[in-house]
């Protein structure tokens, strides 16, 4: 049994544009954008773009963090939502992205986090 402290949501977008997975200004919009429809709280954001492509993108959030890791050659982003808030809407973020990377397939799992107890 696991002594649940937060969810971990893993999604795999394939079937992406190249021009928006290698544009830095536009993920990090839709990261921000994503977290803020989850109604979490952006306490630092970093990003960067890779040559000759790609975007790493990550937002502590007070709730944990959100992260973005592009592709562009290959039409595929990795992206971590993680929060300790039962509150988080992590549907809505799933949606924003979704609305701003236009994936064609998306996959997604999700890890409840926290210590095994012997209970």
């Amino acid at each position: 049994m696991i002594q649940v402290l937060g969810t971990h949501i893993l999604l795999e977008f394939s079937g992406c544009a190249f021009a928006l997975l290698d544009d830095l200004s536009g993920i990090e919009k839709a990261l921000l954008s994503a977290a803020a429809a989850a109604e979490t709280t952006v306490l630092e954001s970093h990003f960067h773009r890779f040559e000759p492509q790609g975007v790493t993108g990550i937002l502590l959030v007070s709730e944990s963090h959100f992260s973005i890791h592009t592709w562009p050659e290959l039409g595929y982003a990795a992206i971590d939502f993680f929060s300790c808030s039962p509150k988080t809407r992590f549907d809505a973020a799933r949606h924003v992205l979704e609305q701003a990377l236009a994936p064609r397939r998306v996959s997604h799992r999700i890890f409840e986090r926290g210590p095994e107890t012997t209970d």
